[in-house]
């Protein structure tokens, strides 16, 4: 219902230039790379490689007649991230597309002078990627998810979805360079609702398990999942166990909650890929990355499942309700 280094030293240093041509010149095929944070068989990740490619068809660039786009999996695993990168730093791609802040860490560690443009990103600033949104400078640009202040909001979602919750677990990756300072949001949001905050460090498919299993039984408990790649593709073991065990939670992305989990409060992430092929094109026209300032969201959006909380045996207040930008029934 719808409502409102491998070649981690001097590599960069091989490729100076921005490319300064369009296409076509002498039939050759220009090179883009992408490495997707997804499984290759994750429906969401094929999606978000489909808009790219449709909006590059759409200005004007045909696949292998004037492009040619490699694309790697790297399903959350950091060595898979950096042999991705470096083969098609390699290559050498002329335009580098990356999703999720681990990818975008290990393109920045990996090339100075290839262009990235990256996607799905949360605080770009905050993480040390640049330090200017309007003109980032450097070889990097692209399209930022949220703030780590969103954090806040999911914390107050939350509690007016499940008042009676009185702990919130969440779910950090403590190797991702934002998950700590989303915590410090979620930690300073907390009192003031009366909650109290544990984080449980995952690492693995395992110890998400047993991270959710730890608080089974405890009807005063709420989850937090932060973005990030190994939750996402995790993300049908974590509802599933949400509903085994009667377990409030709330998701940075529309993706849970059509799968079946109960909240997401965020900012539509399918629409950055149309975006990233436009500044592809640029890129491959002539502009300067450094030049592209880096965007953010202006709209955000509240999607509740009420299926999955009639599940957990859960109310969903009508303030909420009225609300919501859509309701999954």
């Amino acid at each position: 219902m719808r409502r409102r280094e491998f070649f981690l030293g001097g590599l960069g240093a091989t490729i100076t230039m921005w490319p300064l041509v369009a296409r076509g010149q002498g039939g050759r095929l220009r090179k883009i790379g992408v490495v997707m944070n997804f499984a290759e068989a994750d429906v969401e990740g094929q999606a978000r490689f489909s808009a790219l490619k449709a909006k590059l068809r759409q200005l004007g660039w045909l696949d292998e007649r004037d492009i040619e786009v490699s694309v790697r999996w790297a399903a959350g695993q950091s060595n898979l991230m950096l042999a991705h990168m470096a083969e098609l730093v390699n290559q050498p791609a002329e335009v580098i597309v990356v999703n999720s802040t681990p990818l975008l860490a290990v393109a920045k560690q990996i090339t100075t002078a290839i262009p990235i443009v990256f996607t799905q990103v949360a605080d770009p600033i905050g993480s040390g990627f640049l330090t200017n949104y309007a003109r980032p400078g450097g070889n990097i640009t692209g399209f930022t998810d949220f703030d780590v202040s969103i954090a806040g909001k999911w914390v107050e979602i939350l509690k007016e979805t499940a008042p009676g919750i009185g702990r919130l677990t969440v779910l950090l990756a403590p190797d991702q360079k934002n998950h700590g300072a989303f915590l410090q949001v979620i930690e300073a949001a907390a009192p003031i609702l009366k909650l109290q905050v544990s984080k449980a460090e995952i690492h693995s498919r395992d110890e998400i398990e047993q991270a959710i299993m730890a608080v089974s039984g405890q009807p005063d408990r709420g989850l937090i999942v932060l973005p990030g790649p190994l939750a996402n593709g995790q993300r049908d073991m974590i509802i599933q166990l949400t509903r085994r065990f009667h377990l409030p939670a709330i998701y940075p992305f529309k993706y849970y909650v059509k799968d079946g989990g109960l909240l997401y409060y965020g900012a539509d992430q399918l629409s950055q890929w149309s975006k990233a092929a436009e500044y592809v094109d640029r890129i491959l026209r002539g502009e300067r990355p450094g030049d592209l300032p880096v965007q953010a969201p202006t709209k955000f959006e509240l999607v509740v499942n009420a299926k999955a909380a009639k599940t957990i045996g859960l109310t969903i207040p009508a303030t909420l309700l009225a609300t919501a930008d859509e309701v999954i029934e």
